[in-house]
C-alpha cells in the first residue's frame, strides 16, 4: 500500500515537473508575433538611422551653400564699385602737352591718355575719357568720373581728398621767360607778373613768392600766349610741357630749369576715390605689367621724348 501510494506521488510530481518544463520552453520559444515584433523595431531603428542621415546632409547642404555663398561675396567684394559696370570713366585736362592735349580729331590724346588706355586693356574694362577744367578734376572723383589722369602731382593737401595710384613719372617745375630776360634764379622772381594753371604746383609756388603778381588760366598756352603778348615776367609750368611751348615757340620763349630756383622734383600719379583699396591694387598691378612688358617704356618713347626732340 506504501509502494503504492509513493508510486502514485512520483508520477504526480514527474507531471507538474513537465509542465513546469513545457511552460518555460514555451516562453522561451519565438512565435511568429514576437518575430514580427521584432523586425519591426529593427526597421524602425534602422528608419530612424536614415532619417538622421538624411537630416544631417540636409543640414549639412545649407551650410555649404552658405559657405560657398559667402566666397562669392567674397570674390564680389573684391571687384571696385568704380570697375562694376565694365567702363572706367577718367578725367583729364587736355591741355598739358605732351601728357594731355587734344588730337587732329578733336579727341584727348598724349601719354596719360594712351597711359589709362593701356590699364584700362589689362583690366578688361572700357576707357572714358572726360575732358574737364584741372581745377574741378579732384573734387569730380567719386561722382562725375572713376579716376584723373592729368600731369597730376601728389600732394599733402591732394591727400587729403584722394587717394593715389604708384607715381608713374617724375617731374620737376620749369620757367618760362622771353628770350632776353634776365629772370635766372629764385630770388629774380620777387615782384613779378607770373602765369600758372590754374590749381597745378606752379600755381602752388607762385602763391608764395614775395610780391609776385599771380595770373592763373585754365589752360597753360593761354598764360604762354600772354607771356610773349608781354603781359606776364614769366610762366611757372612743369618740365615736359615747357619743353614743348618752347619748341612751340621758338625763338621767343626759353624754358629755365626748376632746379635754378630751387624747386623740388614731383611725382605724377593716378588720383582715385579716397579709401578703395581694391581698385587701388588693380591700377597699380596693371601699371607694374606695363612697365614689365615694355609698354611703358615705348609710351615714354612715343609722347614724350619725342616731343623734346
Amino acid at each position: 500500500m506504501k509502494k503504492t501510494v509513493a508510486a502514485m506521488l512520483t508520477a504526480v510530481l514527474c507531471m507538474s515537473v513537465m509542465a513546469g518544463c513545457g511552460s518555460k520552453a514555451e516562453e522561451a520559444a519565438p512565435t511568429e508575433e514576437t518575430v514580427a515584433e521584432s523586425t519591426g523595431t529593427e526597421e524602425s531603428g534602422q528608419a530612424e538611422e536614415a532619417g538622421s542621415e538624411e537630416a544631417s546632409e540636409e543640414t549639412e547642404a545649407p551650410a555649404e551653400a552658405a559657405d560657398n555663398a559667402e566666397g562669392q561675396d567674397a570674390e564680389a567684394a573684391a571687384v571696385s564699385e568704380a570697375l562694376a559696370d565694365g567702363v572706367l570713366n577718367v578725367g583729364t585736362n587736355a591741355e598739358f602737352p605732351p601728357f594731355e592735349y587734344v588730337n587732329d580729331s578733336g579727341e584727348p590724346d598724349g601719354f596719360d591718355i594712351a597711359l589709362i588706355k593701356a590699364i584700362g586693356e589689362k583690366l578688361g574694362v572700357e576707357v572714358q575719357v572726360d575732358n574737364m577744367e584741372f581745377a574741378s578734376l579732384v573734387s569730380s572723383i567719386g561722382t562725375k568720373i572713376d579716376v584723373s589722369i592729368a600731369g597730376m602731382t601728389v600732394t599733402e593737401e591732394r591727400l587729403n581728398t584722394v587717394d593715389f595710384s604708384d607715381s608713374y613719372y617724375e617731374a620737376i617745375q620749369n620757367v618760362l621767360v622771353l628770350e632776353g630776360s634776365e629772370i635766372a634764379g629764385a630770388d629774380d622772381l620777387t615782384g613779378k607778373a607770373i602765369g600758372v594753371q590754374l590749381g597745378t604746383t606752379g600755381d602752388f609756388i607762385a602763391e608764395e613768392i614775395e610780391g609776385a603778381t599771380v595770373s592763373q588760366y585754365n589752360k597753360g598756352v593761354d598764360a604762354v600766349n600772354d607771356l610773349v603778348n608781354g603781359r606776364l615776367d614769366c610762366v611757372i609750368i612743369d618740365k615736359n610741357p615747357a619743353l614743348v611751348f618752347e619748341s612751340k615757340f621758338e625763338g621767343k620763349v626759353i624754358a629755365l630749369d626748376g632746379g635754378q630756383f630751387n624747386f623740388e622734383t614731383e611725382n605724377y600719379a593716378i588720383a582715385m576715390p579716397k579709401g578703395d583699396t581694391v581698385l587701388a591694387e588693380q591700377i597699380n598691378g596693371a601699371l607694374q605689367a606695363l612697365k614689365d612688358d615694355g609698354t611703358f617704356d615705348a609710351l615714354v618713347a612715343e609722347y614724350i621724348e619725342e616731343s623734346n626732340q
